[in-house]
């Protein structure tokens, strides 16, 4: 038996988050206590710009042998020329204990603050155990080869960063070892199968029967059925989710391991094998071992690519918003979904774990001053002192923020919407799908467009989805089924859409106009006008989705053929949608065929020119293959 490598000093990160000229913000995790300085250098002459004793920065002990640190810099730091940064620690620069970080001819790690916005990369969707090639991986090549005035201004992901409830046999088995070895903290359940995180990780069917373990609840039926027995109804609705994760631990450790290489070497993927597959006396199904096996044989090949998906990270800034899996699938979904949930005890703490983990993770990052000393407060509460009191405190803290969206303030200036947590609830069914964003957030969202003449707007899901499968989303809501087919645009709420297609419609609206979108598992470019108006804002739809996903075929096929035939530009059918006073127009690929959906994992790059349209519209997939979508010819 090999023996285990020492634990590595660093576990994940420095990936480089907010950029500004006043503000620099870096996420790192040790296995000790990060000591040192932080030193800032001008590129090519190596001056010092800026340093900072480390003991100064945020730093949460969030295990025996894990520690984050949120490097959180202020000064006015020189932007648009090339600088290089290091991280001088207790046991030497970081790029020296981890070379890998370090492109070709590089002797520190190299970056830009940049006043603009007119290079981005831009995705979501990130499934390890997908069979589809890590489009991260695909961009960090390209970057190799780039100068750094070449390179993108930001990287922004639009959600799905991890995928909760869909995790892999192998990845759940080294998220307990990780777990264990970096001694992340245990937690106690009320009202649930199992009473504490090790009662879980014991449990016979800790791996493939996870659904067994998830909260239920009692479906009262409608009028019709309400004589027939109760049914008991898993109250989340992900369709694989027999790995899911549960403990803020499992949370906080698959972060670790999606966006990090250091800590796979100490961690051995063969283990349930080497148990023959048995699990504290329950021995796996064969489906269940053959699913392993293909499940390892997969994520073998991600691993694999961690190396430069690290390098990237410390290379670009890097934002990141939720979408549901990060969480759960279906987070938020409709009313009935909330209700059932969060009056549960387990399935309320479930999704307060997944926020934790992704406030700690993804969102403080973002912006750091949306986070002050009473939120502060309460999670160091809970991270020094992991009670299940402060716990549930935190989380019911959690649930009642509404600080996730953020503006990157560029030019032009980049909007993250928050499309999860501020929702319209629907007051007519209780399956009824909820509106992305309710009226005040939406007012707000108004507000940071006035008097910009452009502006990127961030949306996990596409504003304007492809029609047709829409149109069998609502179907299936009117079936009283919104779960079945993922029934969530910003169409299916007539409150959102309406009061969305008015920010559009207004006369203050900015005149170049760029939506970035993910979720969808496809790509497309839709360029729209306002339908009878003389002087319409220019509105640009990008979707790019996923980086490491794709959508089942040929369902996608079909979905695209049919959406060509019924809502082209002129057919009036598009007179009986919420969207019939915009003129949209559909981008051709510049791939063979006549499909308009691109089907691979991949990551968006957007141009754009001074005044904010695209000059260039393209992806780059995880084969390394560019797709353009050239600008529509008039006729």
């Amino acid at each position: 038996m090999k023996p285990t490598p020492e634990l590595p000093f660093l576990l994940a990160g420095p990936i480089l988050r907010k950029s500004t000229a006043e503000e620099l913000v870096f996420w790192l995790v040790t296995s000790r206590p990060l000591e040192g300085q932080f030193v800032l250098h001008h590129e090519p002459d190596h001056g010092v710009v800026f340093q900072e004793n480390l003991r100064h920065c945020h730093q949460i002990q969030v295990g025996t042998r894990c520690f984050v640190t949120l490097a959180h810099f202020k000064h006015h730091f020189p932007t648009d020329v090339a600088l290089s940064y290091e991280f001088e620690t207790q046991l030497g620069p970081l790029s020296e204990l981890n070379p890998h970080l370090l492109y070709k001819d590089e002797e520190k790690l190299t970056f830009k603050i940049s006043t603009k916005a007119d290079y981005v990369l831009h995705g979501s969707c990130r499934n390890p155990h997908h069979p589809s090639k890590d489009a991260l991986v695909s961009i960090d090549t390209k970057l190799a080869t780039q100068s750094l005035d070449e390179r993108p201004d930001m990287l922004v992901m639009s959600g799905d960063q991890i995928y909760a409830d869909h995790v892999a046999g192998p990845m759940l088995d080294v998220i307990l070892q990780t777990i264990d070895m970096l001694g992340l903290p245990s937690e106690s359940f009320s009202d649930a199968p199992i009473d504490s995180a090790e009662a879980l990780y014991a449990h016979p069917d800790c791996f493939y029967g996870r659904d067994k373990i998830l909260p239920h609840y009692v479906d009262d039926g409608s009028l019709l059925t309400k004589f027939f027995p109760k049914r008991h109804v898993p109250i989340f609705s992900s369709r694989e989710n027999e790995n899911h994760l549960i403990t803020f631990a499992e949370f906080f450790a698959m972060y670790i391991l999606v966006w990090s290489p250091t800590l796979w070497p100490c961690l051995n993927l063969t283990r349930l094998l080497d148990k023959a597959f048995a699990h504290n006396g329950k021995t796996l199904s064969p489906k269940w071992q053959q699913q392993w096996r293909e499940e390892k044989h997969i994520l073998e090949d991600f691993i694999q690519g961690l190396p430069q998906v690290h390098r990237l990270f410390a290379h670009v800034p890097t934002y990141m918003i939720f979408d549901d899996h990060d969480v759960t699938d279906d987070w938020n979904l409709t009313v009935g979904w909330e209700k059932a949930a969060y009056s549960n005890p387990f399935s309320n703490r479930i999704i307060g774990n997944g926020l934790i983990a992704y406030w700690l993770c993804q969102g403080w990052g973002n912006e750091p001053n949306n986070f002050n000393d009473e939120f502060l407060s309460v999670a160091l509460n809970y991270l020094k002192s992991p009670t299940e009191q402060h716990q549930d405190d935190f989380i019911r803290y959690l649930y009642s923020f509404e600080r996730w969206h953020f503006t990157i303030h560029t030019s032009p200036k980049v909007v993250v919407l928050d499309t999860r947590t501020r929702r319209w609830r629907s007051e007519s069914r209780m399956n009824k799908p909820s509106g992305l964003m309710d009226w005040e957030a939406l007012i707000e969202f108004q507000q940071e467009l006035m008097h910009q003449d452009k502006v990127i707007v961030v949306s996990a899901a596409p504003m304007f989805g492809v029609k047709f499968i829409e149109a069998l989303q609502k179907g299936m809501t009117t079936l009283g089924q919104p779960l079945v087919i993922d029934a969530e645009n910003w169409m299916a709420h007539p409150g959102s859409a309406n009061t969305l297609l008015s920010i559009f419609t207004h006369t203050k609206t900015p005149t170049n106009f760029v939506i970035l979108s993910g979720d969808v598992h496809y790509s497309f470019a839709y360029d729209i006008k306002l339908r009878f108006r003389r002087s319409s804002p220019n509105i640009y739809q990008i979707t790019s989705s996923g980086f490491k996903n794709q959508f089942p075929e040929p369902l996608l096929a079909v979905c695209d053929h049919m959406d060509r035939l019924l809502y082209s530009p002129r057919s009036l059918l598009n007179f009986l949608t919420k969207r019939k006073r915009l003129k949209i127009k559909k981008r051709d690929p510049n791939t063979e065929g006549v499909r308009r959906l691109v089907n691979t994992s991949a990551i968006g790059e957007l141009k754009l020119d001074d005044h904010g349209k695209p000059l260039r519209i393209s992806i780059l997939t995880g084969d390394g293959k560019e797709i353009d979508f050239p600008p529509i010819k008039e006729k």
